[in-house]
Parts: structure tokens; C-alpha cells; sequence
């Protein structure tokens, strides 16, 4: 997520181009909300299959999101006018145009403000989120905005361990994601960048960090973390 920050800082500056980034986690981690303060204390002690879960925390809002069986997309653009949930929905459209063409339907969470009070992301969902049709959310975002220039990254749940979920939030908080085993996340993957290239009318070019990047995002989050 310090890349994403990192990603979010280039491209405002002029020196990155707008990004399309996917990513899965190892060990597993707990993302906090930029401004989530307050969380149990037992949180900071968790294992999965004898690794400790990080504890990170997101330059984005919302609430805890348990990054263990998931795959998070990164969006990073500019220029896209409207409110802050008119420019999600015009981001999520790529998200909803992908799933669908791998057979899975999603809408939009109708979740008021009453999410606040609840720790977990995927507890609630809001008009900003996506559902499936029996009503599980399938995909959390949260977004940041520094004048034009928008970050928004999500968490897509894939194959969440139901134990692992219910240490994490609590046994009332789990709901099982269905999806069809022939979805690998490569496959996944690609769909949502065909998706993203029509729905964005855009071209996308693979480019990994360079090791000089990576040396700067980590010099940089060392810097402000």
C-alpha cells in the first residue's frame, strides 16, 4: 500500500502515468483506515499457518479490511469529474463489466452510515461497494483524492478463511463467497484489465517496478511512516 500512495504522489506530479495495479498479500495482513484509530489490541498477536499477521495501515479511509484469501486492485487516475460517488461508480464500472464477463453479476451495497460503527469492511456494504446477488460483498474500496487525482483500491474477497475471518471480526461476521473454482485470479486478472481497457478507452502496458522505484517507495515510507 506504500506503492499505492507512492503511485498516487508520481501520477500527481506528472511523472507516472495513470495505473492499473493488482496484488495479493504474504504474509497475511489487517489494513486499517487512514483515520481507524482504535482496534482490539489481540490484533496486533495473530497467526495464520504460522505467520504473523501485519498490522498496515491504508492512505485511504473506511474501516479494517483482512487481506487473507483476497486480491486488491489499485486504480490511480486524474480527471475524473464528479462526487466522490460518482467518480466510484465510474471507476467500479470496470469492476462490474469484468465479473460479469466471467458470469458473476455484482450491484451496489445499500448500506447507510451506519457503517461506521462496525470494525469490518466487509461487515456492511455501502453504495460505494459491490455485492453478489444473494447479497454478499464480493468487493470493499475505499478511495483518496488529492486535488484531481484520485486513488482508489478495493479488496476482492476470492477464498477468505472462515476461520481466520471469525478470530479476526468475530463468529456473526462471516459470510461464505461463492464462487465458481475454474476462477483462477490470473483469469480473474485478466478479464478486469480487458474490462478496464473499454470501459477507460485506454491502452495498458505491463511495467513492473524497477529496483530504483522500489528503493524510493521504501525510502519514502520510511520517511513518513
Amino acid at each position: 500500500m506504500a506503492i499505492d500512495r507512492w503511485l498516487l504522489e508520481q501520477h500527481q506530479s506528472g511523472k507516472h502515468p495513470p495505473t492499473l495495479r493488482f496484488y495479493t498479500w504474504s504474509p497475511p495482513a489487517i489494513s486499517l483506515g487512514y483515520h481507524q484509530r482504535q482496534y482490539p489490541e489481540y490484533w496486533q498477536h495473530l497467526t495464520w499457518q504460522g505467520q504473523k499477521l501485519d498490522l498496515v495501515q491504508r492512505p485511504s479511509g473506511g474501516r479494517a479490511v483482512l487481506h487473507q484469501g483476497d486480491l486488491t486492485y489499485t486504480v490511480v487516475t486524474s480527471g475524473v469529474p464528479g462526487s466522490r460517488l460518482q467518480v466510484y461508480e465510474k471507476i467500479c464500472e470496470f469492476l462490474i463489466q469484468g465479473w460479469r464477463s466471467l458470469g458473476v453479476e455484482l450491484h451496489y451495497g445499500t448500506t447507510g452510515r451506519g457503517y461506521i460503527h462496525n470494525p469490518n469492511c466487509f461487515g456492511t456494504a455501502t453504495s460505494a461497494d459491490l455485492v453478489l446477488p444473494d447479497g454478499a460483498k464480493l468487493i470493499g474500496s475505499a478511495q483518496l483524492r488529492r486535488g484531481g487525482t484520485i486513488l482508489q483500491h478495493g479488496s476482492i474477497r476470492l477464498q477468505p478463511d472462515a476461520e481466520l475471518f471469525t478470530q479476526v471480526f468475530g463468529a456473526e461476521s462471516f459470510t461464505n463467497v461463492e464462487l465458481h473454482q475454474s476462477l483462477t485470479v490470473d483469469k480473474i486478472i485478466a478479464a478486469l484489465v480487458t474490462a478496464a481497457s473499454h470501459c477507460f478507452d485506454m491502452q495498458t502496458e505491463l511495467q513492473p517496478l524497477s529496483q530504483s522505484e522500489l528503493e524510493a517507495i521504501l525510502a519514502h515510507h520510511i520517511k513518513s511512516g
